[in-house]
């Protein structure tokens, strides 16, 4: 079980951060403060197990860009440049 509880909307948002290929662990970490570890077990609860199972694949494959050491070292960002500021674990949408 997670230390933390998350609303339904923060579930979602971890959920839909973790599917991003290019969204790294640390930025999920940094925006709700919890693990890569804790990340997975909330996608293996929340996802059915085939979804979870393909999702795993891809992070564990070349494709994902989900590790800091697996992404190029341009990229010095959490965020795309087109994205609003991000502020207190709420993002603006355009």
């Amino acid at each position: 079980m997670l230390a933390k509880t998350f609303t339904d909307s923060e579930k979602d948002r971890i959920i839909e951060m973790a599917w991003e290929d290019r969204t790294p662990f640390e930025a999920i970490s940094f925006q709700f403060g919890i693990s890569e570890a804790e990340v997975i077990k909330m996608m293996r609860r929340e996802l059915k197990e085939k979804s979870f199972k393909l999702w795993r694949k891809r992070v564990n494959s070349g494709v994902s860009q989900k590790h800091l050491k697996k992404r190029s070292s341009d990229i010095n960002r959490f965020r795309c440049s087109r994205q609003r500021s991000i502020s207190n674990n709420k993002i603006s949408k355009r």
